[in-house]
């Protein structure tokens, strides 16, 4: 796996470990639109603006934007610019922060309110993704010429819809919020952000500049 961007030591550690040949057929067929998406972009060198969206913006779509851009930051995809965003906002869970952390990003949390801000960075000289619970039609997000990524079974099948989207892409996981308050739940966590790193790092990989 050629390295094109450094990571924080820890993080590429992780990267290194992941064997995409573990994704199976079925779930790669899945993830071909969103490599469609992006190499289209590419090819005609525009930005490539991501907008993973789930019902609450607590979870997956947070791991999922925030492990895209330390993706195509890794594979040196340029003009990445990812987001999320929710039907309804709540809170970043906290659980996400803290296995993100464990990952090896470095997070600092910019206010204490209800709904906190979080400046997540995976490398030293990158700049940090901002994460907190938004709708996914929020100013802070793009308005048009996006792909909208469905990354929860909810929000897929309740908007039909997503205004100003450019290409709706379902890419379903499985919700850790399963396990909240059982033994399994960082393992689980843990689980669920590996899968969706090595589901993202394979979806750049794939991408020729």
């Amino acid at each position: 796996m050629p390295n094109k961007g450094p990571l924080f030591t820890e993080i590429e550690q992780t990267v290194l470990s992941f064997y995409f040949d573990e994704i199976d057929f079925e779930r790669k067929n899945i993830l071909q639109s969103l490599i469609d998406f992006i190499q289209l972009k590419v090819d005609n060198q525009e930005d490539i603006l991501l907008n993973f969206i789930c019902t609450h913006n607590s979870r997956r779509s947070h791991l999922s934007q925030i492990w895209a851009q330390t993706a195509a930051h890794y594979y040196g995809i340029k003009n990445v610019f990812c987001y999320s965003g929710g039907t309804e906002a709540t809170a970043l869970f906290p659980k996400v922060a803290e296995v993100l952390k464990n990952t090896g990003f470095k997070i600092q949390k910019l206010s204490e309110e209800n709904n906190p801000v979080y400046a997540i960075k995976f490398a030293h000289n990158e700049s940090p993704v901002i994460c907190f619970s938004k709708t996914y039609d929020d100013d802070f997000n793009p308005k048009n010429n996006f792909a909208a990524i469905m990354t929860c079974s909810s929000a897929d099948e309740g908007c039909p819809f997503i205004t100003g989207a450019e290409k709706r892409i379902p890419v379903r996981f499985e919700d850790p919020k399963a396990f909240d308050n059982t033994p399994q739940q960082t393992e689980k966590y843990q689980e669920r952000s590996l899968q969706i790193a090595s589901e993202l790092f394979y979806v750049f990989s794939q991408i020729k500049k």
